[in-house]
């Protein structure tokens, strides 16, 4: 009995079907569904064990359930989908070149100092509030859903935004190119499996932390605990001291790029 040939071809079609699984499995992590799948893969196995054994009523019914499959597991999997294929189109270091290329996009450093000190204001008075930071990805199917604004980052404005009687205190608002530019976003609620004590906010910002490389601050209504969500992970229990620096770091913004932006903040200081 000779030996199975094995090719460099082999190899790398190998290491492209772990690494296929690899991501599959980081994008159903935390949700139910690895059980499901593990159900069809039973259903499989069965049909093929019945239909060798020549059991054609059962093998029939087995085999019609399969050939539907495929649009079975779209409508099964659709949010696990739309999450492993937002994660392939969002390596933007892997291909940050491109991105570039057709983006006229300018990044600039956000102005945290206001948004700091009203969390912390309202972190207080206990007033929830859920603030969405855009980045490199588009949030415009999030800003289509609020109400659109043009404003200057404010600790007055967005103490006035969250207030508990404002008709614009449900929702997030959305901050980019150091401007408010939506206010009353709905966000998209996260379907992972994650903590009971988590509430709508949290769930909200984790959901659009998992489709997009948005950075959410969430402020409790509950507990008036300040809480920073990137990439779906919770970093929660933050002190307000310990705020600023946390955000800067979530927004990967370096003390060089702040002290680049430390004369707007001292315009911005005045608003306090």
């Amino acid at each position: 009995m000779g030996f199975i040939p094995f090719t460099l071809i082999d190899f790398f079609d190998i290491l492209l079907v772990a690494l296929l699984l690899f991501v599959l499995y980081r994008a159903m992590r935390g949700t139910n569904a690895p059980y499901i799948l593990v159900g069809i893969v039973v259903v499989y196995f069965t049909w093929v064990i019945v239909r060798a054994l020549n059991m054609e009523l059962l093998s029939t019914i087995l085999g019609q359930i399969i050939s539907v499959g495929v649009i079975a597991l779209l409508v099964i999997f659709q949010p696990e989908l739309r999450r492993f294929l937002l994660t392939i189109g969002m390596r933007q270091k892997e291909f940050d070149f491109i991105t570039r290329f057709f983006s006229n996009r300018k990044h600039s450093v956000t102005n945290t100092s206001p948004v700091v000190s009203a969390c912390i204001d309202m972190s207080e008075e206990k007033v929830g509030a859920l603030i969405v930071f855009r980045r490199k990805d588009d949030l415009q199917f999030v800003i289509e859903g609020g109400i659109p604004l043009d404003a200057t980052i404010t600790k007055s404005l967005i103490k006035n935004l969250f207030f508990k009687n404002s008709p614009l205190h449900d929702g997030a608002i959305v901050i980019d190119n150091n401007r408010i530019v939506a206010a009353k976003c709905i966000l998209p609620v996260t379907q992972s499996n994650v903590p009971k004590s988590y509430g709508t906010r949290h769930r909200a910002a984790i959901g659009v932390s998992e489709m997009t490389d948005a950075v959410v601050l969430v402020v409790s209504e509950e507990t008036g605990k300040i809480s920073i969500v990137k990439g779906g992970v919770v970093k929660s229990k933050i002190e307000p001291q310990q705020l600023g620096a946390a955000l800067k770091e979530a927004l990967g913004e370096n003390e060089r790029d702040a002290a680049a932006n430390s004369d707007m903040g001292e315009t911005t200081t005045a608003d306090k």
